[in-house]
């Protein structure tokens, strides 16, 4: 089974880069505009939710959330919004995100795994990883994101 894996090591604490995957207003200067909506509670949804083909409000990925563990751990099912699926099959998959104190800094650990072979949106996912995660790490240590140009 094909899962993308990434391991960033963020110089800033546990808090930090917490904040910038779970509060709305950090989430979108990382998500390109985009904020997540979640009551943070195993069980209910998660969406990604911004400007997009659906207008100011479309969601572009959405899921259940599986695990959450403050500072720590950030489990949800990965489903690509509706606007995105024209004439093609919703597919599901598994996003994790774990924190760990590594010396004066966090490893970040991304996992996307559990894709249907089928899925379309393998490809896309592994290109933009590389600049969430980033985005992620500046925001964290710096407090602003970079500029990936257009």
């Amino acid at each position: 089974m094909r899962e993308l894996k990434y391991d960033f090591y963020i110089g800033a604490a546990a808090a930090e880069v917490w904040e910038a995957l779970v509060s709305p207003e950090k989430v979108r200067q990382i998500y390109y505009g985009s904020v997540i909506r979640s009551s943070f509670v195993v069980g209910e949804q998660l969406e990604y939710v911004g400007p997009g083909a659906a207008g100011e409000e479309t969601v572009h990925v959405y899921g259940t959330l599986l695990e959450y563990v403050p500072q720590q751990t950030l489990r949800y099912t990965h489903k690509t919004g509706p606007s995105y699926l024209t004439n093609r099959e919703g597919y599901e998959s598994v996003i994790s995100w774990k924190l760990e104190p590594a010396g004066g800094c966090t490893r970040l650990t991304l996992v996307h795994g559990d894709w249907h072979p089928d899925d379309p949106s393998y490809d896309a996912s592994n290109s933009s990883w590389w600049q969430i995660l980033s985005n992620t790490k500046t925001l964290a240590e710096t407090g602003r994101t970079l500029d990936f140009g257009s």
